[in-house]
Formats: C-alpha cells, sequence, structure tokens
C-alpha cells in the first residue's frame, strides 16, 4: 500500500463494464430501434447471449445485483415460461439460426429455477439458435444450492464453465453478511461440478467486508486455493445502501476504512500470486494457461458486464428482466420491473425499457476505456484514427491526468497513456479522465478501491 492509493482510494469512479455506463441510458431509445439493430445483424456472425434470473431464495446483505426473494415455485415457473417466450421473440428478429459463442446465466441465483425449467430454457435457445463448437456456456452459482442433482442438470445443460460466490470462509463474517456457507459446504459443490465434468471453476471473494481481516484474508484465500480454481476473483465490496436498501443490514462501523481495503485488497493478492496465479486486469486472477490469463498476455482480453472476458462477441443479446445488451448501434437495458417485462413479452414486444444509441465519440471513448482496463496502456491518437474522430477533443482530456502522472499513477509520452505498475489497482480512476459522460450525471459510484 501506498500513500498515493490511499489518497485516490475513496474516490468515486465508475466500474466500466461498459460505456457509456448504464446511469446514461434513458427512453430514447426503446423496442422499435432494438429490433430495427436485430434486424441488421449479419447471419454469420456469432453473438453472445445473457439469461439474466432475478431471484434468490434469500437476500445476502451486500448483494448489488437486481433480485428478489422468494420461497415460492410459481414465480419461478411464470418467469420460466416469460424466458422461453423472449428467447423466441428475440430470435424471430434475427437471422435463423443465429451463431452463439457464449452463454452467461447471472443473477440472483439462476440455478434457484426448477431443474425441468432450466432444461426448458436451454432447449429453446437450442431450438433458435445454432451453437458454434467450442462455445463457453457459463453459470453463476450459490454453492448452497449446488448438490449432485444440480450439477447432473448442468451437465444436461451443456454447461462447461460455473462461478461459485464464496466471498469470506470466515464465520463471523459470513454470519454479519447473511450468507453462512462453511467450506466443507463450498468443497462439495466444487467436488459434484467435476463429478459431472465440469472442470472450468471459477471462484468468487470478496475484501471490504465487516470483520476482516488481513488473517481471515490470507485463510479465505488458503481454502479457496485448496479447492484448485482456474480462475479467481477478489471484488471490493460496494457499499451502495442509498441504492440497495438491504446493505443498511450491515455494521458500517465494522466495515474496513479506506487504507484497511488496501491493505485486504493487498493481501488477497500477494497470496494468490504466492500460490501460482496470475493477476488480470482489475480485479481477476488465473492460472497460467487459463484462457483468461492466455488472452491477457496476448492483448484480446475483453471486459464487458460479466468483468474481465475471453467473450469476443461485439453482440450481446440479454434476455430476462432488467439484462443489458450491446449491439453495434449502442446498449439497450429489459424493463427492471417485471409487470412490465411480462407484459410486452406477452404481447409480442420487446420488452426495452431504456438504452442508449452510440455515436463515433462514444465508440472511441469506449475503446480507449477498454484497452486502459484491460492493457493498461492507449494509444489515443491511433484509436482516433481507427474511429475516424477529430484527436483534438480527446486530446483535451490530457489536463485531467497531470494529477495522476505527477502522483505516478499514469505516465503520458505524446498521445500513448500508460497506467504505471502502481497505478493499476486505480486503472478506473485513468479511465474515467476520458468519460465525456461522467460529470454530466448524478450517479453516484463504488469507490475506486
Amino acid at each position: 500500500m501506498t500513500n498515493v492509493t490511499l489518497k485516490y482510494a475513496t474516490r468515486s469512479v465508475p466500474r466500466y463494464t461498459s460505456y457509456p455506463t448504464a446511469p446514461h441510458f434513458s427512453n430514447a431509445v426503446g423496442a422499435e430501434t432494438y429490433e430495427q439493430w436485430l434486424q441488421a445483424v449479419d447471419p454469420q456472425t456469432p453473438i453472445s447471449l445473457y439469461l439474466h434470473v432475478p431471484f434468490c431464495d434469500s437476500m445476502c446483505h451486500y448483494c448489488g445485483c437486481y433480485t428478489k426473494v422468494t420461497k415460492q415455485e410459481k414465480p419461478l415457473r411464470d418467469y420460466t415460461d416469460h424466458l422461453v417466450k423472449e428467447v423466441a421473440l428475440v430470435a424471430s428478429k434475427l437471422p435463423a439460426n443465429q451463431p452463439v459463442s457464449h452463454i452467461h446465466w447471472g443473477g440472483g441465483t439462476p440455478s434457484i429455477l426448477p431443474h425441468d425449467c432450466f432444461l426448458k430454457v436451454v432447449n429453446a435457445v437450442r431450438s433458435h439458435f445454432s451453437f458454434i463448437d467450442d462455445m463457453e456456456h457459463a453459470i453463476e452459482l450459490d454453492p448452497r444450492t449446488v448438490t449432485p442433482e444440480l450439477a447432473e442438470t448442468l451437465q444436461l445443460a451443456g454447461i462447461t464453465r460455473a462461478s461459485l460466490g464464496v466471498q469470506d470462509f470466515d464465520l463471523k463474517v459470513q454470519e454479519t453478511v447473511g450468507r453462512v456457507q462453511p467450506y466443507e459446504q463450498v468443497r462439495a459443490s466444487v467436488d459434484a461440478l467435476r463429478a459431472v465434468g465440469i472442470e472450468k471453476i471459477n471462484l468468487d471473494l470478496m475484501y471490504g467486508l465487516p470483520f476482516q481481516t488481513l488473517e481471515t484474508v490470507r485463510e479465505a484465500v488458503a481454502l479457496t486455493v485448496s479447492l484448485d480454481p482456474s480462475r479467481l476473483a477478489l471484488f471490493g465490496y460496494a457499499h451502495v445502501p442509498w441504492m440497495k436498501k438491504h446493505q443498511r443490514l450491515i455494521p458500517e462501523d465494522k466495515l474496513p476504512d479506506a487504507e484497511e481495503r488496501i491493505a485486504l485488497f493487498d493481501a488477497a493478492t500477494h497470496a494468490l500470486e504466492q500460490n501460482g496465479y496470475e493477476k488480470i486486469g482489475l480485479d481477476h486472477f488465473a492460472k497460467a494457461d487459463d484462457p483468461l490469463a492466455v488472452a491477457a498476455r496476448a492483448g484480446t482480453m475483453r471486459r464487458n458486464f460479466q468483468g474481465y472476458t475471453t467473450d469476443e462477441a461485439e453482440i450481446l443479446i440479454g434476455i430476462g428482466a432488467s439484462s443489458i445488451g450491446k449491439m453495434p448501434q449502442g446498449y439497450i437495458q429489459n424493463s427492471p420491473d417485471f409487470g412490465g417485462w411480462e407484459r410486452a413479452v406477452d404481447a409480442g414486444t420487446l420488452p426495452i425499457a431504456r438504452g442508449i444509441e452510440l455515436d463515433q465519440d462514444d465508440r472511441a471513448r469506449a475503446a480507449i476505456i477498454m484497452s486502459l482496463m484491460t492493457a493498461y496502456e492507449v494509444d489515443v491518437a491511433a484509436v482516433a484514427e481507427a474511429f475516424d474522430v477529430d484527436l483534438a477533443p480527446l486530446r483535451a482530456c490530457y489536463p485531467h491526468l497531470e494529477e495522476l502522472e505527477a502522483d505516478g499513477i499514469a505516465e503520458r509520452k505524446g498521445d500513448i497513456v500508460h497506467v504505471t505498475q502502481t497505478g493499476r489497482p486505480l486503472v478506473r480512476l485513468v479511465s474515467a479522465v476520458f468519460d465525456a459522460y461522467l460529470q454530466t450525471g448524478k450517479a453516484r459510484h463504488s469507490v475506486a478501491v
């Protein structure tokens, strides 16, 4: 940890899983516009699908996802029926049998769907799209829900990668954040997945939670590494109770301060690197032979709403309430209102609530931010030339880099901007320099570290 890192740690900046970021979407983009974008898709272009299941059987206090709690099966079956309808609706606007290169299930807890419902959605996708040979089919899982029976269902569905939320193994931390899952339970989940041939396992850890210490974080890393995941994520807890009211259940006076958060992150990072995991981007780690590590070294890694990824598809189709998609023309988001989403789908209307259409300046700035977030360097002039935009407005951002340069966070030589080794944990701040929307919105974002 450095004093410089501490200086910037509490500054509020977006996570840049998209640019422009979601707070700047509006109802200027709706169903009619999205339909036109879908109809313009090249039949030979592989696309990516994101399936959102916004249900859990209990709410973790730290959760920042769009989800709701249900103990009933009927809402899940109703939701399944509408997912199937939306899959058919979107497919009807696309060329027949559009190839798919990547599928990702998120939530909520996607595996909360009854097993026959889960397979029903998968079969609907299979019937409307064609899967390329090496397609990755990934799902986010709560270890508390993984049983041998679920693992068999996932194997039948063709799941190839599973991401399990660990967060922390310390019982006091788990009790405070409302998610108790002993190590033995997580190990049983991993074993059940591997028993059916799902070998690609991601595990997610979290720092910045109440009652975490350097000792508990190091222990969490040691236990996590013992499960031999191919990838890990180390996410900073984003305390945003003004957006997520259930986070008020977390005792703020027990949260680590900025200096402690940095120390926790540094301790976990060091422990992971000591165990042979390469640091990938802002908060991911992978074994050297994992495709994500290979892509990072090759400069082909990407960043989207699921974080760092090897998914190179330029088109991401979001299915389900609140899901976000990306097209070459812009971003779109489904209605977060369950009733509105269902009514639109029942009426045969694409359930779009908002979005944003991109101009060339947006695309150029998105490319700059993507390069910084994935490779820690960008040639601004080369990007301007590639997107045929005026270089002057981009160069006008350089004065905003001066403080970061003075503090050793970034370096600039002409039009080449480089994030230093010291500055890498603060790469979002360097990216924010090129964000033309950041000063125009009122959205509040999470802290930088």
